[in-house]
């Protein structure tokens, strides 16, 4: 029984899609929920796996075609349709090349696959360019498919390359540190292709040595050989040559064509014959440069990364850009703590998340926001944009550097949401896997340096936003409560404010709101 491949439901706001890759041919047979065809539209990548096993019969939509939601993609037949089509494809091939093509049929698909572009991700549109961060494979290594390739590093995130199928790399045409733009070219990409493929020539034995070099070669002559300091290289040979840190261009090549195969660079290796003579070389001005000095002194350059450059021009903008003033107040922890104490383990269970001190400062920024709407504006340009709701980010340090993801209509978010929302950027912050759509917007911004024991700091604006609190570290010190001098657990908070657009009065009056609300949590719960 025939079923059909359907594309899935579309958003309403993505009117179409292209098919971007098909993972089976028409007479494959596919297991239930296996991968088989991906479509692109212009915000994200959508896959289609199989409804049921069995045999893809026909394909109705090739690559490169655009389709509609749920349109037909192509035809699922039983599993022993695939027979009848291998048995149809051998007729056509006729009885006089089954006995003499058998060996070469089987011998191309483990010499040379389809060949794919590698091309960078489709960049937003406030993304105008990215740079390649690093290569995560070389030249002929073997990659399993889905494994990352590359990395791009944008000024706000870091995207992922992955790899389109099984196999390897045939060539890389962006470096390490270049710039590329949207779906520019990366490199290309052999299918079933693998660094020690080209080799199998040799399993024969020492009789059948010249015909495997011969079979190296040709299955070179396809996509993957690549001019290496004058030199032609099968992909074995290029793996092996990196990996040992030759110089390509002192080894002999034996190959068709004078290409350089496997076993020459492997004699090489052997004779010592192709080492590299660059590095004493470089050593005799170290020498004569160093002073007579105890100990080493050394010093590195390199260059800043996107994400860097990024947050330093933002901070300088927000500084000098912005009349920025800063408010500060303390605030006394014992009843948020009495009450996280109280209640931890009971909401542990209840959500299977920790209950922590943001979501307490995050519903409470919360309420004060409703309460002082220029908080919560933003200057655009000459126009004051006062924003109807609370999207309250968070700046989370990264390996990478500070990103600010966001945290949508907190007003509605209960507090077990916005714990597991927070917990959730931190694990993907770490992974690299926050994607822009993450952070942008925001209509206020909450930074905590207590985390790294801060005592007390002036966080900085994060334009075009007009406020941002500071939070700290909680110590202990005597306070005096009642005439009497008690020992508290106590937070200085920091309000950093555009003074074009909030005069101090209000700046001060949502600092104490906000710890009003904290010294007495009830407050949160009866809106007053």
């Amino acid at each position: 029984m025939a079923t059909d491949i359907k594309a899935p439901s579309f958003p309403e706001s993505v009117a179409e899609g292209t098919v971007a890759t098909w993972h089976k041919k028409v007479g494959d047979s596919v297991e239930r929920d296996e991968l088989i065809v991906e479509i692109e539209t212009d915000k994200v990548v959508l896959e289609v796996v199989a409804p049921e096993a069995g045999t893809l019969s026909e394909i109705k939509i090739e690559e490169g075609d655009t389709c509609e939601s749920e349109q037909v993609l192509g035809v699922l037949g039983a599993a022993s349709e695939g027979g009848k089509s291998e048995a149809k494809s051998e007729e056509k091939s006729g009885g006089e090349q089954k006995s003499g093509g058998e060996e070469k049929a089987a011998a191309k698909p483990a010499a040379a696959g389809k060949s794919f572009d590698v091309k960078a991700p489709s960049f937003p549109e406030s993304v105008q360019e990215g740079t390649v961060a690093s290569w995560n494979k070389k030249v002929g290594e073997a990659v399993k498919r889905d494994e990352v390739l590359a990395e791009i590093e944008t000024d706000k995130v870091v995207l992922e390359v992955v790899a389109p199928a099984d196999g390897a790399l045939s060539e890389i045409k962006v470096q390490e540190g270049e710039v590329v733009e949207s779906e520019a070219l990366l490199a290309t990409f052999s299918e079933g292709a693998d660094g020690e493929g080209a080799g199998s020539g040799k399993e024969s034995g020492a009789s059948a040595e010249s015909a495997g070099d011969q079979d190296e070669a040709t299955a070179a002559d396809g996509e993957e050989d690549a001019k290496v300091d004058g030199k032609i290289l099968a992909p074995a040979a290029r793996k092996l040559a990196a990996e040992n840190d030759l110089d390509v261009s002192k080894i002999e090549g034996t190959g068709k064509g004078g290409r350089v195969l496997k076993e020459d660079v492997q004699k090489a290796i052997k004779d010592g014959s192709a080492k590299k003579s660059a590095k004493p070389a470089a050593a005799a001005p170290k020498a004569a440069a160093a002073p007579a000095v105890e100990g080493e002194r050394p010093e590195q350059r390199v260059p800043m990364s996107r994400l860097r450059q990024t947050i330093a021009k933002r901070l300088v903008q927000a500084q000098q850009t912005a009349a920025m003033l800063t408010t500060y107040n303390e605030v006394d922890m014992s009843a948020v703590m009495a009450l996280r104490s109280q209640y931890k383990d009971t909401f542990l269970k209840a959500h299977d998340v920790k209950l922590g001190f943001m979501g307490f400062f995050v519903k409470a920024a919360t309420e004060a926001l409703k309460r002082f709407p220029d908080v919560n504006a933003s200057i655009d340009g000459t126009d004051i944009v006062y924003h109807g709701y609370q999207d309250i980010g968070v700046a989370v340090s990264t390996p990478r550097g500070l990103v600010v993801p966001v945290l949508r209509d907190t007003d509605s978010m209960k507090l077990a949401d916005v714990e597991k929302a927070i917990g959730d950027f931190g694990k993907r912050g770490r992974e690299g896997k926050l994607g822009i759509e993450d952070m942008q917007g925001g209509t206020f911004t909450i930074t905590n340096g207590g985390i790294f024991g801060s005592l007390m700091s002036t966080p900085i604006l994060n334009p075009p936003q007009t406020a941002i609190l500071g939070m700290h570290k909680i110590q202990e010190r005597p306070m005096a409560v009642n005439g009497k001098v008690e020992i508290r657990p106590m937070m200085y908070l920091a309000v950093s404010y555009d003074h074009r657009m909030i005069d101090g009065k209000d700046a001060v009056q949502f600092l104490v709101a906000i710890k009003s609300l904290l010294e007495d949590p009830a407050r949160l719960l009866l809106d007053i």
